[in-house]
């Protein structure tokens, strides 16, 4: 941070030190500050699809939801296939944010069509499925996600947690490993392993 902080000192208008610092803020948990960092680069004429994504981002981290789906727009009028599934999988954040499970639904749904490799739109339609009483639906589509992303544990871990509930002890453990195995400190795939540790016993 301090070299791009350094670079900006000596060329003001250097728009990967802009955005570098932005981002860095922004997964610091400072959306605020990120969010003047974006607006900076809108300023100096930069007009694209990730630059709005992020902006809308950082309004709905910051609690500026009036501003989220203007952004989001925006986005979605300067964006390819690739990034308007990004996009709608963002506004389905919003919608869970606000409450909106029908606009969650969709915007997913969206994300969906607009990359069906999307294995973040794919595990958390599955999770809506879920909520909605559809079990099996739900277990397709973590099934799904996981096929499409065997590095994501997201998605092999609600398989697993899934499972264990169905009373599937064997498949449960294969997805809680498989889990582990992409993100070993992952606490609650951990949990989960214990648990059907003292089952097996």
């Amino acid at each position: 941070i301090t070299l791009y902080k350094q670079v900006l000192s000596l060329e003001a208008s250097n728009i990967e030190s802009v955005a570098c610092l932005a981002s860095y803020h922004f997964y610091s948990d400072q959306p605020e500050i990120a969010l003047r960092y974006y607006r900076r680069l809108l300023q100096m004429g930069v007009d694209n699809a990730a630059l709005w994504n992020n902006l809308g981002l950082c309004c709905f981290h910051a609690g500026q939801y009036d501003m989220c789906l203007t952004c989001f727009e925006k986005a979605l009028e300067h964006g390819d296939e690739e990034t308007q599934a990004d996009v709608w999988y963002n506004i389905s954040h919003l919608a869970i944010g606000i409450g909106d499970l029908g606009l969650a639904y969709q915007a997913l749904k969206v994300a969906g069509a607009a990359d069906p490799t999307h294995v973040e739109a794919q595990n958390n339609l599955a999770i809506l499925e879920l909520k909605k009483g559809n079990v099996e639906l739900a277990r397709n589509g973590f099934r799904e996600a996981n096929k499409l992303g065997p590095q994501s544990y997201e998605a092999a871990f609600n398989c697993g947690l899934l499972s264990f509930k169905l009373g599937d002890l064997q498949e449960s453990f294969k997805f809680v490993s498989q889990a582990l195995t992409a993100f070993p400190e992952h606490s609650e795939s951990l949990e989960l392993k214990e648990q059907l540790s003292v089952k097996f016993q």
